[in-house]
């Protein structure tokens, strides 16, 4: 049986999505080419093929559509994150695939870190009162309280580990190595970007999260 056509309102509904969607994409790539302070409306316009004005009846002013930008990388990775049933396998196996996770992902998407540089770099204002950043991270952190809980009453991971503070040292290390690999590729005379110090950095972050979750 073939589907009633598309209603007026279905049909502005939709290219509202998909304009939103562009701008956001063009967006994303001109703050993480220019930071916020250097980005400008002008050229994201013309990344997303539209109207300036169209962007501002959306998204008010630069300050909002960054904060949009913002959320809309959370919601990315939180929802890649999602993707892979963390909750379905063992304490010990979820972490390492979380940890292996977030390092490719972090590799796949550069634009990421740049965005959380930027964000940092505004004192993350964009953050605070941002009901839906919070909304996107709280179950992450639910999530793996669950899994240490679960490792810990199995007697593989010790007790007493905030969540919290196991993601940020996942992020971190991961993070970190990333965003001044070449600082640290020039001080220590090393390529750290090649596959195979990646592999090892991989390797070094897993085996240092672990052992600090492990009994024995």
């Amino acid at each position: 049986m073939p589907r009633p056509p598309k209603t007026a309102p279905e049909e502005r509904l939709r290219d509202a999505d998909r304009s939103q969607s562009t701008i956001l994409m063009a967006a994303r790539d001109e703050f993480a080419e220019y930071g916020l302070g250097g980005a400008r409306m002008d050229r994201i316009a013309e990344r997303a093929g539209l109207n300036k004005r169209l962007i501002y009846y959306y998204f008010e002013d630069k300050e909002k559509l960054f904060q949009a930008v913002l959320e809309q990388a959370y919601g990315n990775i939180r929802e890649e994150e999602r993707k892979l049933h963390l909750q379905d396998l063992t304490p010990a196996e979820a972490v390492r695939t979380l940890i292996e996770f977030t390092w490719n992902y972090y590799l796949a998407h550069p634009e990421f870190l740049t965005l959380l540089n930027s964000a940092n770099l505004h004192k993350a204002r964009h953050l605070q009162d941002s009901r839906q950043a919070r909304a996107l991270n709280s179950p992450l952190l639910d999530l793996l309280a669950e899994i240490l809980e679960r490792g810990r009453r199995d007697g593989s991971f010790r007790g007493g580990v905030d969540p919290m503070q196991l993601y940020i040292s996942i992020a971190g290390i991961a993070y970190f190595y990333l965003s001044n690999n070449h600082t640290l590729s020039a001080i220590f005379g090393r390529d750290l970007m090649s596959a195979k110090a990646r592999n090892e950095r991989l390797s070094h972050m897993t085996d240092l999260i672990l052992g600090g979750l492990l009994r024995g």
